[in-house]
């Protein structure tokens, strides 16, 4: 998955249940973690980054992503 494919991810996690898809992806990256998976904390990791600065307004889903 590329930086688009998360964004677009987070972006409907976010749309469909807003603020608390930040909370799961955080719990997930815990759990995950504590079993062993690090791949899949990883996962729920970068998920959780790209939330969290749609939720705060750093990012803007709908516009093109700059990674510096």
């Amino acid at each position: 998955m590329g930086a688009s494919d998360f964004c677009q991810l987070a972006a409907e996690l976010n749309a469909d249940n807003g603020p608390e898809a930040l909370d799961y992806a955080r719990r997930a990256v815990v759990a995950f973690e504590a079993d062993g998976a690090s791949d899949r904390a990883q996962f729920w990791y970068l998920l959780s980054v790209f939330l969290d600065d749609i939720v705060t307004h750093r990012l803007n889903p709908d516009a093109a992503i700059t990674i510096h």
